[in-house]
């Protein structure tokens, strides 16, 4: 030991006990470490008195470590920012969770002497623009944040159900329903999930499907309100009704959803497709596409099928609102299930039970009003999970940052999926002269496709053993 009585050796350090103070401040200070993270003990040697100083510098924090340290996972303002996702959503989905209805409705009034499949395009290009606009919306949003696009949202959304009221033609449709409603939903619900992101990351999946519940509700109450309204006041009255209803819910989404990370200052507002490089991110956005192309078929024909197969038309739009009433619970509950035991294995259990509800119960139903209830409750459920959990896998895969960019690029495959399903679905049933049996064997074909992907993303990232929590 050398008269200073600064030695190193081995990760040991001897100095006199007069510098303890100096040294252990000096090197916590290097090290970003407090006292309580060094391990120190005392010894002698002879007449001058040594301190032995083992320190043990800090392990490496992991991603989800720091996540979860610097995100709110709740208080009021997270809360009121899920309030307002929830109320965005009830009006932008709540919409796209009534396509049945309004499908049985145009094809038996307006739009009579048109196909089933010419008028599945109309929803086709709707849902393809709710979501494909969101590869710029995504980006936009972490640029510049949330305020301005759900203002826009609302306009175009509340114009287009105006229009809807007016509409008589078949181009009519598509200006108002498909390309204004289709727009104002991606410029909705692209925001309302990606501000959710920020506040919350250990309970993402609990707060997104409790967010995503709002589409459900939507798909209760306005189903049953067109239904109930429809033969009383009329097509273009009840429309109305319903676009005021939807622009008090988009104010108080306005007011309400925000979010926490400052805006990118100059940050770029264009997609980057070069995220599909990596091979989980590519098999989810296949998983959710297949989901996507197979999951507006039942909410579009469900009610078709039910007056096809003789069941009376009070309970074909019904049927409708029976399936938003499962997806309810199975927007939140397998969300908080999620954040236990895994999104992706919550995820593939939901498929599972999509594809058995399609092939087991719809397409042996054959109009049983008891088997099409149990269904509508189960496909609902299942379904719903599928939608509340999409985000939450999608932003397991990347930074916080950069989850509405990863988000909207996914879904610009996805939407081309939302674009060709229903028409395709329509096609068939053309092509089989009404016959539904094909229709639901190719909704369960989409769903073993989706199965196999997410399999394959799971697989990928952590192996085949199904004990892991991923």
């Amino acid at each position: 030991m050398v008269d200073d009585g600064s030695t190193h050796s081995c990760g040991e350090t001897l100095v006199p006990v007069s510098s303890f103070e100096s040294y252990l401040q000096s090197t916590n200070t290097l090290t970003g470490t407090s006292a309580g993270n060094s391990t120190h003990s005392i010894a002698t040697d002879g007449s001058k008195s040594t301190i032995t100083i083992h320190h043990t510098p800090p392990g490496p924090t992991t991603d989800d470590e720091d996540d979860a340290k610097s995100y709110p996972e709740g208080g009021l303002r997270a809360w009121l920012v899920v309030l307002g996702s929830f109320s965005g959503m009830t009006a932008s989905f709540g919409i796209m969770n009534t396509l049945g209805t309004f499908q049985a409705y145009l094809s038996t009034h307006q739009l009579a002497s048109y196909s089933p499949s010419s008028i599945g395009w109309i929803f086709g290009l709707y849902v393809f623009l709710g979501f494909f606009c969101g590869v710029q919306i995504g980006p936009i949003f972490d640029a510049k944040g949330p305020r301005w696009i759900v203002a826009l949202g609302t306009i175009f959304l509340c114009a287009g159900m105006l229009g809807i009221a007016f509409s008589t033609e078949f181009w009519h449709f598509i200006v108002t329903f498909s390309i204004l409603c289709g727009i104002g939903t991606s410029l909705i619900f692209t925001p309302a999930i990606a501000s959710i992101a920020h506040f919350f990351h250990a309970r993402r999946a609990t707060a997104t499907g409790i967010a995503a519940t709002g589409g459900s509700v939507g798909g209760i109450v306005f189903p049953l309100m067109l239904q109930a309204l429809f033969p009383r006041i009329g097509f273009r009255y009840t429309t109305l009704l319903m676009a005021i209803i939807v622009f008090f819910l988009l104010l108080l989404a306005n007011i309400l959803i925000r979010s926490r990370l400052p805006p990118r200052q100059g940050g770029s507002v264009l997609p980057d497709f070069r995220i599909f490089k990596d091979m989980v991110f590519t098999f989810t956005t296949l998983g959710v596409f297949f989901v996507e192309w197979g999951l507006f078929v039942p909410l579009s024909y469900i009610s078709s099928y039910a007056l096809h197969n003789g069941v009376g038309p009070t309970f074909s739009y019904q049927l409708l609102a029976i399936v938003n009433a499962g997806s309810f619970f199975g927007r939140w509950l397998p969300g908080y299930g999620a954040d236990k035991l895994g999104r992706f294995n919550m995820m593939i259990l939901t498929v599972l039970m999509c594809l058995a509800c399609v092939l087991g119960l719809w397409l042996t139903a054959n109009g049983n009003i008891a088997q099409l209830c149990v269904f509508g409750v189960g496909f609902g459920f299942a379904s719903g999970s599928n939608i509340s959990l999409t985000p939450v896998c999608v932003g397991q895969l990347c930074d916080t940052e950069d989850f509405g960019r990863w988000y909207a690029t996914s879904y610009t495959i996805v939407s081309f999926g939302c674009l060709t399903g229903i028409p395709i679905a329509g096609q068939i049933l053309d092509y089989y002269g009404g016959d539904y049996g094909a229709l639901i064997v190719f909704t369960g074909i989409c769903y073993v496709a989706a199965l196999a992907s997410f399999v394959s993303a799971r697989v990928r990232k952590v192996g085949w053993d199904p004990r892991t929590i991923y």
